[in-house]
């Protein structure tokens, strides 16, 4: 039986290994980035200097796989890949060689193919470096229209939150959650649906976003001796601060506002800590008109979006119908793009 001092070395031996494990890939991905950027830009840059056609990719191709045997990663289909690669960024002011290291090559493909706007390919590789998104996750997040519903989201984070941190809880709020893991059958009660998520809490928290942990349900707050709760309370580990949410099954009501302003201001001032950020309140409803969302936030001073949630893969089929003036879509994509650019400066 191990005596406590020596299972905390061993767990921090584990830990070492791991850490020094998680770098070596790190290193060898880079390398492999790079080199096949570089081959994307050769095969480009030779097509070019020569009049070269398609022929000269599945030459190279099979060149290469008789030198490198049992080497993955050559076959002519990524070739082109990396052509595409180098071809869809070498002038791109957004995504650079060092940024597309930093994720693995499978993702890179994802994003590339998946994806045809550069500030979603930049959202989407930040935030699967960021996260450490799994090949899954990644899908996941691109199937269920993760930037569109990022850029489309309602919430008063601007006008309530400092800069930097409205910018962080943009990233966070989606316009609309799939819940299609809950298995619920209709008609359900807002207690059914509570419950639903508590049983399937892991999915619920990855479909909500990164660095969510689950502090309870139905969270007392006791106020002039009358009690209070709140449907879920998490805690958002880089913004640091408590996340309130209220479940509503049916659509979004003015009046849903008002009371979570109310529990935010409890939150502030009976379990927030010193050293945390302002709590925020995501409300996710059924349904809601966009109009009554609009005028509902206005005068409110705490932070709160307002969400919907569906329980299949199905979206809306114009979702472009839901998106701001151009002006204010692309106010917003740079705003989100030029606060991950400033996160990616810190890191190096």
């Amino acid at each position: 039986m191990l005596e406590k001092n020596q299972i905390e070395f061993v767990i921090e031996i584990k830990a070492q290994i791991k850490r020094a494990q998680y770098r070596a890939l790190q290193k060898v991905n880079k390398e492999q980035i790079k080199l096949y950027w570089n081959i994307g830009k050769s095969i480009l840059e030779k097509q070019q200097q020569f009049g070269w056609g398609k022929s000269i990719v599945e030459l190279l191709a099979k060149e290469l796989q008789k030198e490198f045997v049992g080497v993955n990663g050559f076959s002519a289909r990524n070739l082109w890949r990396m052509r595409t690669l180098y071809e869809q960024y070498n002038k791109s002011q957004l995504i650079l060689p060092p940024l597309v290291a930093e994720i693995p090559w499978t993702h890179n493909i994802l994003i590339l193919e998946k994806c045809k706007e550069e500030h979603e390919r930049f959202y989407y590789i930040q935030l699967t470096k960021q996260y450490q998104w799994s090949k899954t996750l990644l899908i996941n997040a691109i199937e269920n229209n993760s930037y569109q519903n990022t850029l489309i989201s309602q919430n008063n984070f601007e006008q309530t939150l400092p800069l930097e941190l409205a910018n962080t809880a943009q990233l966070i709020l989606k316009d609309e959650y799939t819940f299609d893991f809950l298995n619920l059958s209709i008609p359900y009660s807002e207690a059914q649906l509570e419950q639903a998520i508590l049983t399937n809490i892991r999915n619920f928290l990855i479909e909500i976003g990164g660095d969510f942990s689950f502090i309870g349900n139905q969270y007392p707050l006791k106020i002039s001796d009358k009690n209070y709760e709140i449907d879920l309370l998490l805690y958002h580990r880089e913004l640091q601060c408590l996340v309130a949410i209220e479940l509503k099954i049916d659509a979004f009501q003015p009046e849903y506002a008002g009371k979570m302003n109310f529990y935010l201001s409890a939150l502030n001032q009976m379990v927030k800590k010193q050293h945390e950020n302002p709590s925020i309140g995501i409300i996710i409803c059924k349904s809601k008109d966009r109009t009554t969302v609009d005028f509902a936030l206005q005068d409110v001073n705490k932070p709160i979006g307002i969400a919907t949630y569906n329980l299949s893969k199905e979206l809306p089929k114009n979702i472009q119908d839901y998106f701001p003036s151009n002006e204010e879509l692309i106010n917003k994509v740079e705003a989100i793009t030029a606060y991950l650019k400033t996160k990616t400066k810190k890191i190096k």
